[in-house]
This record gives structure tokens, sequence and C-alpha cells, in this order.
């Protein structure tokens, strides 16, 4: 490895030390950000880069090893965003952060990885391309640019439950694949105590609504307890069922995958 390039390394790490866990002087440009104006980006193949895929690595004591291969790869966590105070720096890959472009951070994924990302709330989705390491926090598996943030619906919050899947290219005529889809669900509420749930669960079971489960699930500080329908095998055979447990007077379900 060349001086240059020992140094450029060096830079990396650091920065990506620096920002291991958002530090409270980062934040939003000044303004609202327009998203109609924000360009979905195309993904195409890209050879890696130089920089930013050494393996393994260590930040905040912690060993990463970079995957050989984003192919196949989607999971479930939480996502967070970084603004102000990294726009301009050097990102993992040797590039400059641009907080208006839709961009993120991962730990593991080769760089640079093209990805979708899905907000498991409200069911938003968006194209990024991986060009950073982080977040170096245990409870996120991704950190978007502010732009992608404000995309996504989760700039106000900071943090939000998303799925993230690799999108990879065939070989032949260079077109992205992406993994298949799980079967979508349809998730009536959400309770904080069991027996709230089990209560819903039975409602809907007296008026006929099948395919009934009560999902437990770990968030931040506690759990969840989520009334689901499904699965079914795509979003026109769940709309058939939403609507009628919006006649029922349930609410609007939200469509999730397993």
């Amino acid at each position: 490895m060349s001086r240059l390039a020992i140094v450029i390394l060096a830079l990396v790490v650091l920065s990506a030390c620096s920002r291991g866990i958002r530090e409270p002087q980062d934040g939003p440009p000044a303004g609202p950000l327009d998203v109609s104006r924000i360009i979905t980006p195309d993904p195409r193949p890209e050879p890696l880069s130089p920089y930013g895929n050494h393996s393994p690595y260590t930040v905040l004591g912690h060993t990463y090893r970079v995957l050989p291969s984003a192919e196949g790869y989607r999971e479930q966590g939480i996502a967070s965003w970084y603004g102000t105070k990294f726009h301009g720096r050097l990102t993992s890959s040797g590039e400059p952060y641009d907080l208006y472009q839709l961009t993120a951070a991962h730990k593991t994924l080769p760089l640079p990885t093209w990805a979708e990302v899905r907000h498991l709330a409200n069911g938003k989705s968006i194209i990024v391309r991986i060009n950073d390491r982080g977040p170096f926090h245990p409870d996120r598996i991704i950190d978007l640019s502010w732009a992608a943030a404000v995309k996504l619906g989760i700039e106000a919050s900071g943090t939000g439950p998303v799925e993230v899947r690799a999108i990879t290219f065939d070989g032949e005529g260079q077109r992205p694949v992406r993994p298949a889809r799980v079967p979508v669900l349809l998730q009536v509420g959400a309770f904080s105590e069991r027996l709230r749930a089990e209560a819903m669960a039975d409602q809907l079971r007296r008026a006929g609504v099948g395919e009934i489960r009560v999902q437990r699930a770990r968030i931040a500080g506690g759990q969840l307890w989520r009334v689901q329908v499904g699965p079914f095998r795509s979003k026109e055979r769940a709309m058939d069922r939403l609507e009628a447990i919006v006649a029922l007077g349930f609410g609007r379900p939200q469509y999730v995958y397993p």
C-alpha cells in the first residue's frame, strides 16, 4: 500500500471514529428541504472503492469485517442520520459527504453498494448509495444522509425502523437485481401490554378475520405486542382483507414484512 493510501485510510478511520455516536452539535441545515426536488439515483454497477473496504477494521474498540459481496443482503433494524457536522468531510470511500444526496453509511457492506431502504412504519422507501462506514452505535444498522432521512420521514425523530435490501446486478445486462420480498402482513395495532393486543386479536377473530397473530417485538426501552393479519403473497391479495378490516372499524392497517 502506498504512503498516500495509508494516510487516506488513517483519515477515513479517524473520521469514522469521530461519529461513532452522532454528536449534539450535528444537525440539519437551516431551512426545510423540498423532497419533490430530490432526484432518485439510478443504481448502476460500479467497481469497489480503493478506500473504505479494508477488512477487518476496528472502531471504538469493536472489530468489523466487510462482507465479500452485497448479494442477498437484507436486514431489518434502526436507521439514524448524520448532517451538517460532516458535510464536506471525506467519507470512508474517500468521497466528500454531501448531506443533500441520497447516500448512507453501513458497517460491513462493500463500498459502494446500492440499497433500497424502506420505513417499516410508514411504508416509504428510497434508493441510496452506501459510500461511508457507520453508524458505530450498537442498536443501529444504517446511517442515512440528511436528505435520505427527510425523504424517508425520520429527520424529526432522528431514528426509525427500516428494512435495508442490497441492490446487485446481473452479469449480462447489468440490470439491478433486488432480493425477492417476503410475503406481506397487515399490522392492525401495536400495544405495550400483551393483554390489550390479545383483546384486539379476539375482536378480529369474532368478526371473522382469520390468519391473526400477536407478535412480540423488542424496541428501545421495552417491547411491543403487534397484532398482525396474514401473511399474504402480495399487496394486491392483502388489499381485500385491508378494506374489510377498515369496514369493521379497526382503522387502516399498515403493510409490514416479516
